[in-house]
């Protein structure tokens, strides 16, 4: 009986074994429309009867894995029919699947004789938009999940030898098959992330609130998540087509929807489907011109109400956009409980490549949302802090995303994450990273436990002809350190004066829901009287450091001690006030002299060193900006529709810690990005500035030149250093892109991508006459001295025309000086370079 019982167990383990290798049966392939082989995205692939299934991607392209033979599979999509297919019994079987589509007969629409019918629907939807533009809801909230996928596509030869790349393909071919793009390339998954939220959103006025429940990162990601996992929330991921524009890659692209729908695309009514319990016309889109920015595919609207109820629209490749390879958006919505329709499932697609011969990124963003509330607005101060990430957000326990996903990972997703989270540990992936963030940040991270960084690198050298070569190492603190401090720090050396330079700071957080926070600064080093009081201007590093390289002499270099205490807090939304107590000392390194008395006589005394005390008051408001936080910086984000306005008050205080003069400076600043539609986008700076003291010259408004080659928006760039001085002034900086506007006409030119702009900068200024007479014009010894000039009852007015673009991210401007051409040195034409990375 024993054998006879061995001999059972072991017929059963061989049939088992047998089984084991006749049961697993993979299914690939691509569901198309029947009609015309276009892919149907997210299309449902099963085998009736069992529960074996799964979902195409944005591509059609699927993956589906049985256990046992079967006869048939079967795909289906909202808007077709349900197509079977036979499959054999081989262990991997290729089934593509054409689905013919569910039509419909069509609702009743009044035509007008010989014109396209799409164009009578378009018009309803314009009837109804109101009505259903979220917009028009007081408030409304919803859960929100977001997944972000990167990777790797049509990676080159010379890129695939690199170990960093060897070794992420071995990890990903060690886990199974690897992912293949449209064209049926390898691609490399690189990051993944998983954002739960809770989004809250109030208008009348905007406000918008996102709380970060739960987040993971996967694959090549920094150290310190929490100020990325604000980035791939629900806040930038809000694809809307019921305004006129839609923003997408900093992009203004026109809505099909539009008001001036007509001007832009032209439209085909296809089909009338059913999509889910809504029946909806079909309707084709696609731009009038291949290179504007606008999208092409197709629009759902119902029949009944005339609401957006699903949109797959991509960008045309045509489109005048570096560096995208394609952007494809594909939106559900449906509608909320006070009528508006909200989006419920989003899936985008961008593939990111620099030239069609090199690696590119692919990278897709999944959105689904859930448990819609609207009307239901909270208390103004509720929306004070536009994010806000529980402390456990970057904590999750084991099996949570698998319980909390709202949607099902196909196998290929669940093949990726267990690719990343072993990508994510190799040394060579740790080390591009380290390498990256030294590149994109400046700054290299110091010892095991990270405390300090090193840097920024780009200004460790720099030469002029007063320091001779400046060699600077620098330092800040990270949070590991403490996340509510930073601390920074740098250390200079001249060879030609051989002088030490150096600074010291520290800011401490004291309240991060209104920013509030506390700085200390001190530094001793060489500045330029021509770059004093113009911070918005040296905003740009490049520009900075151009300014202070070879012959800065005609800048007129000074030693300045400097030493301040700010505090700083939001007294609401996005309303900043800040108070600063700054001690200056300067020693100028040129011959400077200045009054020290009433007396202006020819023995009246003077001096050269001088000292300022100041207590400085400053507001600035931004309305709609979008700030972010990360452990003890904060930084503004995203594109803004409001100016942004910023009002300054100095106060010099006399004879405190020896300071020499009283006097009250008053400074406003209004700076504004204006969307103008298929015109292109302005951008505009207003500064104006009024001094009613009389002080010497370096105290008073220097007007920032630019003698580099380097173009600058905030400069006056054919104005040189120090030529003009001001104690009450009025500017604009203006410019105006028209991105493919006009050269997109050209058909010679249109191939290039090139783009078209123009610039003006205009400023009215003057001196009071007792601020003139404020300096000698020659010292005791009867040597003259620098003096200033002011402006006349005539502004500077310079233009400019250029263009961008070039080679994808060159910038060539032409410029003309109208006004003051004959002084001494002035030029009356300049061409100026500038190197940006736009799309």
């Amino acid at each position: 009986m024993k054998y006879h019982y061995a001999w059972v167990w072991l017929a059963f383990l061989l049939v088992g074994i047998n089984s084991a290798f006749a049961q697993r049966i993979v299914f690939t392939g691509k569901i198309t429309e029947a009609a015309n082989g276009q892919p149907v995205p997210f299309a449902s692939v099963y085998v009736k009867g069992t529960t074996f299934g799964t979902t195409a991607d944005d591509e059609g392209r699927y993956e589906l894995k049985v256990l046992q033979p079967v006869d048939s599979v079967t795909a289906s999509a909202v808007g077709f029919k349900p197509r079977s297919k036979a499959v054999g019994k081989e262990p991997a079987q290729t089934v593509n699947i054409g689905l013919p589509s569910a039509a419909i007969a069509l609702g009743e629409v009044t035509i007008r004789p010989t014109e396209n019918p799409a164009y009578a629907i378009l018009r309803k939807v314009q009837q109804h938009k109101k009505q259903h533009d979220k917009k028009e809801l007081s408030a409304f909230e919803f859960d929100s999940y977001n997944r972000v996928e990167v990777s790797l596509s049509d990676i080159t030869d010379r890129l695939a030898r690199r170990k960093v790349i060897r070794d992420m393909t071995a990890v990903a071919n060690g886990v199974g098959k690897l992912e293949r793009n449209a064209a049926g390339q390898p691609t490399v998954p690189v990051f993944a992330s998983e954002v739960l939220s809770r989004y809250y959103v109030r208008h009348r006025p905007n406000r918008e609130r996102e709380e970060i429940k739960h987040t993971q990162l996967h694959g090549v990601a920094p150290k310190d998540g929490t100020l990325l996992s604000q980035v791939l929330g629900s806040s930038f991921q809000d694809y809307d087509f019921y305004p006129n524009w839609q923003v997408v890659m900093g992009k203004d692209f026109i809505s099909p929807i539009a008001d001036g729908w007509r001007l832009t695309y032209d439209y085909d009514l296809e089909d009338s489907v059913m999509i889910g319990q809504d029946r909806c016309y079909q309707l084709k889109v696609f731009p009038r011109r291949p290179q504007d920015l606008a999208f092409t595919g197709r629009i759902w609207v119902t029949t009944d109400s005339y609401a957006l109820r699903r949109v797959d629209l991509a960008v045309d490749p045509k489109a005048n956009i570096n560096f995208v390879d394609q952007i494809r958006v594909y939106q559900d919505l449906a509608p909320s409980p006070a009528g508006p329709w909200l989006p419920q499932r989003t899936r985008v697609v961008v593939g990111l490549k620099p030239t069609k011969k090199q690696t590119g990124l692919l990278v897709r963003f999944t959105t689904v949302n859930s448990q819609f509330e609207a009307g239901r607005p909270h208390e103004l101060p509720f929306y004070d802090q536009p994010f806000a990430a529980a402390p456990e957000a970057l904590k999750t326990p084991a099996g949570f995303w698998e319980q909390h996903r709202p949607d099902t990972l196909s196998a290929q997703e669940q093949r990726t994450l267990a690719v990343l989270d072993s990508v994510g540990k190799l040394p060579s992936v740790r080390t591009f990273l380290e390498v990256a963030d030294l590149v994109v940040n400046g700054y290299k991270e110091l010892g095991p436990r990270g405390r300090f960084e090193l840097g920024p690198i780009f200004s460790s050298y720099n030469y002029n002809n007063v320091e001779g070569h400046r060699l600077r190492l620098g330092f800040r603190s990270t949070p590991e350190l403490n996340p509510n401090w930073l601390l920074q720090g740098y250390l200079a050396y001249g060879t030609r004066d051989g002088q030490f330079k150096y600074g010291l700071s520290a800011d401490r957080i004291v309240d991060r829901q209104n920013w509030t926070l506390f700085s200390v600064r001190h530094s001793h080093d060489v500045d330029l009287v021509a770059l004093l009081d113009n911070d918005l201007a040296l905003e740009s590093p490049l520009f900075e450091a151009a300014a202070r390289f070879g012959n800065i002499k005609p800048g007129l270099p000074v030693w300045r001690d400097m030493t301040s205490v700010t505090a700083q807090t939001d007294l609401f939304h996005n309303f900043t006030q800040k108070v600063t107590l700054r001690h200056q000392r300067f020693d100028p390194l040129y011959n400077f002299a200045y009054y020290t008395s009433a007396d202006h006589g020819p023995n009246a005394p003077t001096a050269r060193q001088y000292a300022l005390s100041e207590v400085i008051f400053e507001s600035r408001y931004a309305p709609d900006e979008v700030l972010i936080q990360n452990q003890n910086r904060r930084y503004a984000v995203g594109l803004m529709k409001w100016p942004v306005f910023t009002f300054r008050y100095t106060l010099g205080l006399p004879d405190v810690l020896g300071s020499d003069f009283e006097y009250h400076k008053f400074n406003f600043t209004m700076t504004h990005s204006v969307q103008l539609g298929q015109l292109g986008r302005t951008e505009y700076i207003v500064d104006a500035g009024y001094i009613p003291s009389t002080v010497p010259y370096p105290v008073l408004k220097s007007h920032l030149g630019n003698e580099s080659f380097i173009y600058t928006s905030n400069a006056y760039n054919l104005m040189r250093y120090f030529e003009f001085v001001s104690d009450r002034y009025a500017s604009l900086h203006a410019e105006h892109y028209f991105e493919g506007l006009l050269i997109n006409a050209v058909p010679l030119l249109k191939k290039l991508d090139w783009r078209l702009l123009a610039s003006g900068n205009v400023l009215y200024g003057g001196v009071s006459q007792a601020n003139r007479d404020a300096t000698p014009a020659i010292d005791a010894s009867g040597a003259p001295l620098p003096t200033f000039r002011p402006l006349g009852s005539t502004p500077y007015l310079e233009v400019g025309y250029g263009v961008e673009n070039i080679f994808k991210f060159l910038r060539v401007d032409f410029l003309h000086r109208l006004t003051y051409r004959d002084l001494p040195g002035a030029r009356d034409f300049g061409v100026k370079l500038c190197a940006q990375f736009k799309l």
